[in-house]
């Protein structure tokens, strides 16, 4: 269950190494209504190295995962998967 403080880190390998996957903290819970294109969205902040937040935006929550492997046990290679806290 999505809810609001929680962090996910990026699964795309597409950041420097020195910078590490890009993270984002859940800042309001789903909109209960779908959007027009039938998606629930989630309100999300970018956070920095040093914990700020910036960059907020709305994100569809099928981007959101629990775990970063598959049903079928394969690596996820886009969205973004829960830390653990």
């Amino acid at each position: 269950m999505i809810q609001p403080g929680q962090t996910y880190r990026s699964l795309s390998n597409r950041h420097h190494p020195a910078d590490g996957p890009t993270r984002i903290r859940i800042t309001n819970a789903p909109i209960g209504a779908t959007d027009i294109d039938g998606m629930r969205k989630v309100q999300v902040v970018t956070l920095t190295r040093d914990g700020r937040e910036i960059r907020p935006r709305w994100m569809r929550t099928d981007q959101l995962h629990t775990t970063a492997t598959t049903r079928d046990g394969a690596p996820r290679r886009t969205g973004y998967v829960q830390e653990t806290t």
